[in-house]
């Protein structure tokens, strides 16, 4: 089997395409155009190479986690780390690969939604590395509990625009976004963060982070003479694990774990687990699974970590989770908590929230595999950025 999806119109499957404004259309259409040029273009890959190297520090790390594959006594874990990437986590992968892009349009105005504030960060180190104007729009909950980043965005000269309306959260700050560029659509580039969105959008973030799972291929059979086993990584839009599962998907042997987050427990309805009591539907421009009432009305997502309170998912982790590929689970906001002391108790490694709930699963399902079980987890952003969130819920004060 050879994978060639999306189609020509950006579908996978019944999931995809690009439900966007008739004014945004001829925009988007200019930059699938663009992108494709670029693709052909081996000026374009070498100066994507070059500062993937350069910049971001890359290839990053792949570490074998000795205490930890100890302690619980199963399989043998390593992490791939891409919270050793400048800004922190993966999300300048595809923010250097995107705003190399917009600087061959000739944008000069660059807008961004972040969660998290990691993609904000990254959107804003970019833009200052280009010289470009960084607009980020930010719920205003995640200003609150992202302090560290938004004052990372502004100090690179970014404007960050609160976003009031909604749960004040990703969703909102994406749909501020789009509104946005409806209304500028001759000089702003939209630099999506997440592998969701019209296309050509989940296709160009699965291509720029694809380097993760290129880079695991290679560094695990370099270390072991073998692929993974196993690779698990969290959820929210998708595009660490997209960017980790992509190289790896017609590989039959290995198997793929996503982690949503279960946030206050699946049944609470106090989570962001899209595909676990989701729907299909349409948002942001793609048909995928959202969290929505009867009425087709999308809901309010909750998560600890900011960067995984979505209420939808990344449409090709739709398709891989309808055709089997790739097992999608979920961990709750306590578990990932758990996780992410143990982990830096016992490795000396903070992860963030999000790739704590997929180092969650892992410590969950470790001790059951064999000790030549091999399991790589992709450990996509740095817990600096929580450090008020964690600090909040384990009661200690900072």
């Amino acid at each position: 089997m050879t994978y060639t999806l999306p189609d020509s119109h950006g579908h996978f499957g019944i999931f995809g395409g690009r439900f966007v404004a008739e004014t945004l259309m001829p925009l988007i259409l200019e930059v699938e155009q663009a992108y494709g040029a670029a693709q052909a273009d081996p000026i374009f890959k070498k100066d994507l190479d070059y500062y993937f190297e350069h910049y971001i520090g890359r290839p990053s790390a792949l570490f074998y986690a000795d205490r930890l594959t100890k302690e619980l006594g199963g399989a043998k874990i390593y992490f791939k780390r891409d919270e050793l990437n400048h800004t922190g986590a993966h999300k300048i992968n595809n923010c250097i690969g995107q705003a190399l892009l917009a600087r061959r349009m000739g944008r000069k105005r660059i807008i961004a939604e972040t969660g998290a504030g990691q993609h904000g960060v990254a959107t804003a180190s970019a833009c200052a590395l280009f010289g470009l104007e960084c607009i980020v729009y930010m719920g205003a909950k995640d200003i609150e509990r992202q302090a560290p980043n938004v004052f990372r965005m502004k100090l690179l000269g970014a404007e960050v625009r609160a976003v009031e309306s909604g749960g004040k959260t990703l969703k909102d700050a994406m749909n501020e976004a789009l509104r946005d560029w409806v209304t500028n659509v001759a000089d702003t580039y939209y630099l999506i963060g997440t592998a969701a969105g019209p296309h050509p959008f989940p296709t160009m973030v699965r291509d720029f982070q694809s380097v993760i799972g290129r880079e695991t291929r290679e560094q695990m059979l370099e270390a072991e003479g073998r692929l993974p086993d196993t690779l698990v990584a969290c959820i929210g839009g998708g595009s660490n694990a997209i960017g980790l599962f992509y190289p790896f998907i017609e590989d039959a042997s290995v198997k793929m774990i996503g982690v949503e987050a279960a946030g206050h427990g699946l049944d609470s309805g106090e989570h962001a687990a899209s595909i676990a009591r989701g729907t299909p539907g349409v948002l942001h421009g793609a048909r995928s699974y959202l969290l929505q009432n009867e009425d087709g009305q999308v809901q309010d997502a909750h998560s600890i970590s900011a960067g995984l309170d979505y209420p939808g998912i990344g449409p090709e982790h739709a398709w891989l989770h309808d055709s089997g590929r790739v097992e999608y689970v979920s961990a709750t906001d306590d578990q990932a908590l758990a996780a992410l002391t143990r982990v830096a108790k016992l490795e000396g490694i903070i992860p963030a929230l999000e790739p704590a709930h997929a180092l969650a699963h892992v410590i969950k399902i470790a001790p059951a595999l064999s000790k030549d079980h091999l399991l790589t987890v992709n450990v996509c952003g740095r817990g600096d950025k929580d450090i008020f969130t964690v600090g909040k819920a384990l009661g200690i004060s900072l």
